[in-house]
């Protein structure tokens, strides 16, 4: 099991997930969401042991490498309406794995992933965003995670959307994934992560 904690803001969330045991630490540079870090807040966030995932919409290449110049990412997650040239031009310019977000809904959204599996390393399968939602993703929001179940997923993948420490287990069981997700989930304010919570969401998304 894959557990990422994601939308980390400052040093005791960070703190907190690496005493979890979380695989994957996500640091979101985007500006609409209320868990951007600037590249220099990133840098003095990055500590040794999880790996550790940029979030960007969209990015145009000068933004991925002003990153990359302030603190050393393991995976970009790319979570806009990137295509799968993009996300091969991203990978093969940076020369990191490369995770696309996609919105799920019904059975039928599972089509996209073979056109983005030759250009990936790693699907985020999310949510999609609510009519009039300012952000792709992170908007707490769920969707039947039965239509997972059995499914030919192409590449390692995330659960995400809605995650928390009391449905993660269920999730799990239901769709099958082999790895989990969570932001808002496992906050007491918003961009604010609760180490209980965390530790609590951890031990639910190991035990199932």
């Amino acid at each position: 099991m894959i557990i990422k904690i994601c939308g980390i803001t400052e040093a005791a969330g960070m703190a907190a997930a690496v005493a979890a045991g979380a695989e994957l630490v996500g640091l979101v540079f985007f500006p609409p969401s209320p868990r951007a870090v600037t590249p220099a807040q990133a840098a003095a966030l990055a500590v040794p042991g999880p790996g550790r995932v940029g979030l960007f919409v969209d990015p145009d290449d000068a933004l991925v490498a002003e990153v990359l110049a302030a603190v050393p990412l393991d995976i970009l997650q790319l979570h806009g309406e990137e295509t799968p040239a993009r996300c091969a031009e991203l990978r093969a310019r940076f020369g990191l794995p490369v995770m696309k977000a996609l919105g799920v809904a019904t059975r039928a959204d599972l089509a996209a992933l073979a056109a983005y599996a030759p250009a990936v390393d790693r699907f985020l399968l999310d949510a999609k965003a609510p009519p009039g939602a300012t952000r792709p993703g992170g908007n707490a929001a769920a969707f039947d995670w039965s239509v997972l179940a059995g499914a030919a997923i192409p590449r390692p993948w995330l659960l995400a959307g809605g995650l928390t420490p009391g449905n993660v287990a269920q999730a799990i069981r239901v769709s099958g994934a082999p790895g989990v997700d969570v932001s808002s989930g496992v906050e007491r304010a918003k961009g604010i992560k609760d180490p209980a919570l965390i530790a609590g969401f951890v031990r639910e998304a190991r035990a199932a």
